[in-house]
């Protein structure tokens, strides 16, 4: 039988982010290191302090991400991933 924590737990949604740059889990890692917490507090602590942010907050964080990546070139996942696939 489950205790009340552990079904609470259990019952909680969970999110899954695909394709995370090696850099930023380094990253986040280092940060939980620091903090003294699992890399899964750390990002759960991470998305719940995004997840309140203002709503101008929010835009400016949006616009200040889509000129970062407005300048790069990003191939077909498709074929990387059919490629992938072949070996």
């Amino acid at each position: 039988m489950l205790s009340p924590a552990m079904r609470k737990e259990a019952d909680m949604p969970q999110l899954l982010v695909r394709n995370l740059e090696e850099d930023t889990i380094k990253r986040l890692k280092a940060l939980a290191k620091q903090h003294g917490r699992s890399l899964q507090g750390q990002v759960k602590l991470v998305l719940e302090e995004a997840a309140t942010l203002p709503i101008g907050e929010v835009s400016m964080l949006l616009e200040k991400w889509q000129r970062r990546l407005a300048r790069r070139q990003f191939s077909d996942s498709a074929k990387l991933i059919r490629k992938d696939r072949g070996r």
